[in-house]
């Protein structure tokens, strides 16, 4: 699959984001980033950094979504967490544990636009509500991977949550420690609380 000018942007978008944060993210820091011309950002992103960043967030989501709900379904629950921990493992290590997360980012840094943006409580609105959707879509395949093997409703809800609340967390701690040694910890307490949850339903 050929990569255009527009997805290499996103991407770029998505890379600075998670080590660098939104605000600090600048169309021009993108497309030194990623060496697209300067003529691109009005072309493919006419308005402006917060459809770009926006974007990024929908991309980063998919790249832990698509992979996340492959191994859900092809491994299972407890395996599935293996992977998903292990694809934020890669990550951190891969960056020096400088790469977080793009959409916690967003969740978590205000937004201010460019001189040619305009109006940044509803833009800052726009990206709060996509990083609450991909929160919630991660959410939802760990819910229905943990419905499919008996896990009542109400409790693979909460389950959800805490996994991917934990892992996002997780995230944060290991780039200011430098380590993955506490992925590795949440992981081993996680596949624990999974396991007993499981347990219950088929004892």
């Amino acid at each position: 699959m050929t990569t255009t000018t527009r997805d290499k942007m996103i991407a770029g978008a998505a890379d600075l984001m998670s080590r660098r944060g939104v605000n600090a993210t600048s169309m021009r820091d993108v497309v030194r980033h990623t060496a697209t011309p300067r003529g691109s950002i009005s072309h493919h992103f006419p308005d402006g950094k917060r459809q770009l960043i926006g974007e990024a967030v929908t991309f980063a989501g998919k790249q832990v979504s698509i992979p996340l709900e492959r191994a859900m379904n092809e491994r299972g629950t407890i395996d599935g967490l293996k992977a998903f921990v292990a694809s934020w493992r890669r990550r951190l290590e891969a960056s020096g544990f400088e790469a977080g997360c793009p959409v916690l980012a967003v969740a978590v840094d205000r937004y201010v636009a460019e001189a040619s943006d305009k109006d940044n409580e509803t833009a800052q609105q726009h990206l709060l509500d996509l990083a609450d959707g991909v929160f919630a879509d991660w959410r939802q395949i760990m819910h229905a991977a943990l419905l499919r093997e008996g896990l009542a409703a109400e409790r693979a809800e909460r389950l959800a949550t805490l996994v991917v609340a934990s892992i996002e967390g997780t995230v944060a701690m290991c780039r200011a420690s430098r380590s993955a040694d506490a992925l590795d910890q949440v992981q081993e307490e996680l596949e624990t609380v999974l396991s007993t949850a499981l347990a219950r339903t088929t004892g």
